[in-house]
C-alpha cells in the first residue's frame, strides 16, 4: 500500500526522536543518540533501530511515506559555536557598524551591565563594506547606487575566500532597486556564492533588524544547504516518493530549497513543533490553553498556546541575534538531564547550563562523564530504573552517579549523597520555573489558567513538581512525550510568512484601501505557491497580522486579525483590536490617540492529513501494571521511602493511579509526587490532577491507595 507511513525525525542536543506513524493509527517512537559532528549519521542510525525493532526496512518506510519530516538543530549549533559560513556584508556606507551599535544599548536584562561582554560578530569588521547609495524615507532615491565599489567590495570578498553574502541598504524596503542591482553584480562576480538581499528575505521597516536578520541568514545558508543535500539525497537513495520537509520556526512545514534560501527559519525547528501536538493532544478535552515544557539532555523549552494559538515573537535578540522574522515563542535554557551540577565562589550549588551532553554524557551512562549532572540525581533519588534508558538499551551506573555527586558536590558542602541529589534536583526545578513564569507571568498570563503538557525524555521526573510550584492543577503526559516535538512534526502543516511595509496611519479610505491591496498581494502569492506544491484550495487557510503602534511610540506591538475586506469603516476594528492588545501586554490603552500602522503580514498555511489517533485497549485495574517497589526521595531529608513501579506499557485505558508512584515507559519515566492521581485516557495521553492533599509529607507503600 503506496503511502502507508508517516515518518517525523528531531534531532536534539543528546537524543534524536523518530516517530513512526501507519494509516492503523499505530504511532511509535524510537531514541537514537545524536551525532553532533555528522547529523545526518544520527538519522541513519535511527533508521537501522526501527528495522531492529520493527522488521521494517528503511527502504520500505521512506519509499511508502506520504511525509518525511526533519526538524533539525544544525542551524541552531552552527549559530551557538559561532561556526557558520565565512561571510561578508554590503551595507549603505556609513551603516557598515549598525550590527555592532546595536540600536545603542545590549539586549535586555544586560542593558546597563557595564561588565556584560559585546556580542561576537557573525560579519567582522574587514568584511563589512559599505557603498555609496541612499534611499530617504519616502523611498525617493537621494544618491544613486555606485556600481564600481559594489564591485571593488566583491574583489574584497574574493580575495578573502567569502562563501555568503548579505547585501542590506537603508530603506530598501520601500525602493528596492539599488539592492538588486547590487545583486546582480555579486552574482555575476561571485556565482558560486551564497547570497542574501536583505529586502526579500525580511521586507520590514526597521534597518538594524534587517541587517541582522540577513546576515544571520547568509550565515547559516551554507551550512543548511549541505545539510539539505545530505539528507534528500539519503532518502532519496532509500526510494523516496516525496520530498523530504524540514520544520521550520515559524511552526510550519518547508522544502530543503525554501530552508536553503531562507535558512534563518530553520534556527528552533525542533521545539517549534511542540505546540502543534499539545493542541492536538488537548482536543479530547478541548484544552486550548497549554504550557508545553520539553526537557531533553541538553536544554529545556517552554511554548505556550492561548485560545488554540502560539505565541509568535518577531523581532527579538535569539543568542545575541536580533532576529526579525516570525518565531514560535520558545524560552529555552539550560536545564537537561545532562546539567552538570557546581558549586559557585559563593560555595553555592548551581545547576547548568553547562551540559554533559551525550559525549560523553551523564556520569552514570558509564561513557567517561565524571560531572554530576540532573540525570545522576534523579537515579541517586530512585526515580531512574537502574536497569537502564530507552528500555535498557542505555545502561545507568549507580555508584558512578553517586561517586560524581559525592565528589562534586556532597563532600565540599558537607551533606549527604542524598540531600546533594535532591538539591540538584530543587535547583533545576527553581530554574525551570522561573523560565515558565517568562513566558506566562511576564506576558500577561495567569500560569494557572493553563494545562501543562509534558514532553521531552527527561521532563516526566520532574512535571508534578513544577506543576505544584507554579499553582498548576492538571497535566498532560503522552506516551509519546519523549519525542513529542517529533509527533508534533508529523501533525503540522506546510507554511510560509510573507510580509510587506506599510507606514500608514489609520486614516481615510486611502490608507484602507493600501492594507486591504498589500494584503491581497501577499495573499494572492502565497495561495500561488501553495498550488503549486499541490495544496487545493480547500486545505489553504490565511493568518494575518500588523505591526501597530500610537503615533510617536518607538516600538509595535504584533495584532493577529482574522482576513476580512478592509475599508474605511474596517479601520475601526483594526484600532479596537489594537488597544486590546496594547492593554493586555501593557496593562493601559489610549482611546483617543491616533494609531498607524508600520508592517502587515501574512501565514499562509497547506493543511496536511492528519494521521489516525492512537488508541489504547482498556485496562484491567493498575494493580496488574505493579512491578515491585524503589525506594526514592522526596523531601529534603533524603530519606527514601518504598514506592511502587508501574509499567506504563501493561496499563490500559482507565487505569488509575495515585502518588507517590512512578511510571516506567520505555522511553520517559513518569514521577507522581504525593497527592496526584494519574489516569491514563484510551487516546494514550496519562491525564494527572492534583489532590486537596498535595503537598503532604510522603507516605510509605503500604499507604498508597490505588483506584484499580
Amino acid at each position: 500500500m503506496q503511502n502507508q507511513y508517516r515518518l517525523g525525525i528531531d534531532a536534539g542536543g543528546t537524543f534524536t526522536d523518530f516517530i513512526l506513524a501507519d494509516r492503523k493509527g499505530e504511532v511509535r517512537i524510537f531514541k537514537a543518540l545524536s551525532t553532533p559532528k555528522d547529523p545526518t549519521a544520527a538519522i541513519r542510525n535511527g533508521l537501522a533501530l526501527i528495522e531492529e525493532e520493527t522488521g521494517i526496512s528503511p527502504t520500505r518506510i521512506v519509499s511508502n511515506a506520504d511525509l518525511c519530516i526533519n526538524g533539525t538543530t544544525v542551524g541552531l549549533n552552527a549559530l551557538i559555536t559561532h561556526n557558520g559560513a565565512k561571510t561578508g556584508l554590503i551595507a549603505t556606507k556609513g551603516h557598515e557598524d549598525s550590527i555592532e551599535i546595536r540600536l545603542g544599548h545590549k539586549e535586555d536584562g544586560y542593558r546597563y551591565d557595564p561588565e556584560y561582554p559585546p556580542a561576537t560578530m557573525l560579519v567582522p569588521r574587514y568584511l563589512r563594506r559599505g557603498v555609496s547609495e541612499r534611499v530617504i524615507s519616502t523611498g525617493a532615491v537621494h544618491t544613486p547606487l555606485n556600481e564600481d565599489e559594489v564591485r571593488e567590495a566583491c574583489r574584497h570578498f574574493i580575495r578573502e575566500g567569502v562563501e555568503s553574502v548579505a547585501i542590506s541598504f537603508v530603506w530598501s524596503v520601500l525602493h528596492t532597486a539599488h539592492e538588486l542591482r547590487a545583486a546582480e553584480i555579486v552574482r555575476e562576480m561571485m556565482p558560486d556564492v551564497h547570497l542574501t538581499i536583505g529586502s526579500q528575505l525580511y521586507p520590514q521597516v526597521r534597518e538594524y533588524t534587517r541587517t541582522s536578520t540577513a546576515i544571520v541568514n547568509a550565515y547559516l545558508a551554507p551550512i543548511l544547504q549541505r545539510y539539505v543535500q545530505a539528507v534528500d539525497g539519503y532518502f532519496q537513495s532509500l526510494g523516496a516518493r516525496q520530498p523530504v520537509r524540514y520544520f521550520q520556526s515559524n511552526g510550519g512545514l518547508a522544502l530543503g530549497r525554501i530552508v536553503t534560501d531562507q535558512s534563518v527559519y530553520a534556527i528552533n525547528s525542533g521545539p517549534a513543533s511542540a505546540p502543534q501536538a499539545a493542541l492536538y493532544l488537548g482536543a479530547p478535552w478541548d484544552l486550548k490553553n497549554i504550557i508545553t515544557v520539553d526537557m531533553g539532555g541538553t536544554s529545556f523549552d517552554i511554548t505556550l498556546t492561548r485560545d488554540g494559538q502560539a505565541n509568535v515573537s518577531k523581532n527579538i535578540d535569539f543568542l545575541r541575534y536580533r532576529i526579525g522574522i516570525p518565531m514560535i515563542q520558545v524560552e529555552t535554557l539550560g536545564a537537561g538531564g545532562g546539567s552538570i551540577g557546581w558549586i559557585d565562589s559563593m560555595g553555592l550549588m548551581q545547576m547548568g547550563p553547562q551540559s554533559a551532553g551525550s559525549e560523553p554524557g551523564p556520569a552514570c551512562y558509564d561513557q567517561g562523564g565524571d560531572r554530576p549532572t540532573t540525570t545522576d540525581a534523579n537515579l541517586v533519588l530512585g526515580y531512574l530504573n537502574p536497569d537502564g534508558l530507552v528500555g535498557g538499551r542505555l545502561p545507568l551506573n549507580v555508584e558512578k552517579a553517586r561517586r560524581a555527586i559525592r565528589t562534586h558536590l556532597a563532600d565540599p558542602l558537607g551533606i549527604s549523597v542524598e540531600k546533594a541529589a535532591h538539591g540538584m534536583f530543587t535547583i533545576v526545578n527553581n530554574n525551570m520555573v522561573n523560565a515558565i513564569r517568562r513566558v506566562s507571568v511576564e506576558r500577561g498570563y495567569d500560569p494557572r489558567d493553563f494545562v501543562l503538557n509534558c514532553a521531552g525524555g527527561a521532563t516526566g521526573a520532574h512535571i508534578t513538581a513544577l506543576a505544584r510550584e507554579m499553582g498548576v492543577r492538571k497535566v498532560m503526559v503522552s506516551k509519546l512525550a519523549s519525542g513529542l516535538c517529533a509527533f508534533g512534526q508529523i501533525l503540522s502543516d506546510v507554511k510560509y510568512n510573507y510580509m510587506a511595509p506599510a507606514p500608514v496611519r489609520l486614516e481615510g479610505a486611502e490608507a484602507a484601501a493600501k492594507l486591504d491591496g498589500l494584503f491581497n498581494q501577499l495573499e494572492t502569492r502565497g495561495v500561488a505557491d501553495l498550488r503549486g506544491d499541490d495544496f487545493d484550495d480547500n486545505r489553504i487557510s490565511v493568518r494575518r497580522s500588523l505591526d501597530m503602534r500610537y503615533v510617536g511610540q518607538v516600538h509595535e506591538c504584533t495584532v493577529d486579525i482574522d482576513p476580512f475586506p478592509i475599508d474605511e469603516p474596517a479601520l475601526e476594528r483594526l484600532k479596537a483590536a489594537f488597544h486590546a492588545r496594547h492593554e493586555e501586554l501593557y496593562t493601559y490603552c489610549e482611546p483617543h490617540s491616533a494609531v498607524e500602522v508600520v508592517n502587515v503580514e501574512s501565514a499562509i498555511s497547506g493543511a496536511v492529513d492528519k494521521p489516525a489517533r492512537m488508541t489504547i485497549a482498556p485496562g484491567n485495574g493498575a494493580h496488574s501494571a505493579l512491578r515491585g517497589t524503589r525506594e526514592m526521595i522526596f523531601d529534603a531529608s533524603g530519606i527514601p521511602h518504598e514506592t511502587p513501579v508501574y509499567d506504563g506499557a501493561a496499563l490500559g485505558a482507565g487505569d488509575r493511579i495515585s502518588g507517590p508512584a512512578v511510571i516506567q515507559e520505555v522511553t520517559t519515566t513518569l514521577v507522581i509526587e504525593p497527592g496526584w492521581l494519574a489516569e491514563l485516557d484510551a487516546t494514550g495521553v496519562y491525564i494527572l490532577t492534583l489532590g486537596q492533599e498535595a503537598g503532604q509529607p510522603p507516605v510509605r507503600a503500604a499507604a498508597v491507595t490505588e483506584d484499580a
